[in-house]
């Protein structure tokens, strides 16, 4: 079995995503010792964003040299998403959506003809039977209930992005209110990780 861990805060050690999906991928190892596992910290190797380049090259274009080593990188980031059998991904909340460093690593994992397809019904989803656990962070609260739901761009996000390819059933775990306090943070950082020392181990 083979874990896609992958990190996106720009905050390093001071992170509480990078803390809760470590806490993830350790319940994980130790449900499995044997479990293979490719680490990708998006901050510290960050992919370029896409250009008009990029997608002529995906169109079939001849690609300029200086763009071969970005799509030697593209094709490295899908292959290690196509090979993992379970995801897991550190996603704070930055100015209500998910990290730029994010959202280009999606940008190279939504790739049509491998991680979906679209036919005479609709696009369908090619990654399906993956196993996705996103630990998300935020500094204040987005719940339905709440007057900033309308806000709320990160988990909604990524939810309709892994559905789209076909992983219908994410599970998050969430750090909410970190902002809001000491208090609040610390109580938001221990629900967490004791959410991760309790997931299913496969």
């Amino acid at each position: 079995m083979k874990l896609l861990h992958i990190d996106s805060s720009v905050l390093g050690p001071h992170s509480v995503s990078r803390q809760v999906s470590a806490a993830i991928v350790d319940r994980l190892r130790q449900a499995s010792p044997s479990l293979e596992i490719v680490y990708r910290d998006l901050t510290q190797t960050p992919l370029a964003h896409l250009s008009g380049s990029h997608l002529a090259a995906a169109q079939g274009a001849p690609a300029p040299a200086e763009l071969g080593p970005d799509l030697a990188a593209s094709a490295a980031v899908l292959n290690e998403f196509l090979d993992a059998d379970t995801v897991v991904i550190g996603a704070p909340m930055y100015n209500f959506t998910i990290p730029s460093q994010l959202k280009a690593w999606i940008d190279r994992i939504l790739v049509a003809g491998k991680t979906f397809k679209y036919g005479a019904a609709g696009p369908e989803g090619l990654a399906g039977g993956k196993r996705v656990i996103v630990a998300i962070s935020r500094g204040g609260y987005y719940g339905a209930e709440t007057p900033y739901a309308a806000g709320e761009h990160l988990e909604t996000y990524l939810r309709w992005v892994f559905g789209f390819i076909g992983i219908t059933n994410p599970e998050f775990i969430s750090a909410d209110g970190i902002q809001v306090g000491p208090e609040h943070r610390e109580k938001a950082i221990a629900g967490a990780l004791q959410s991760a020392t309790s997931l299913r181990a496969a």
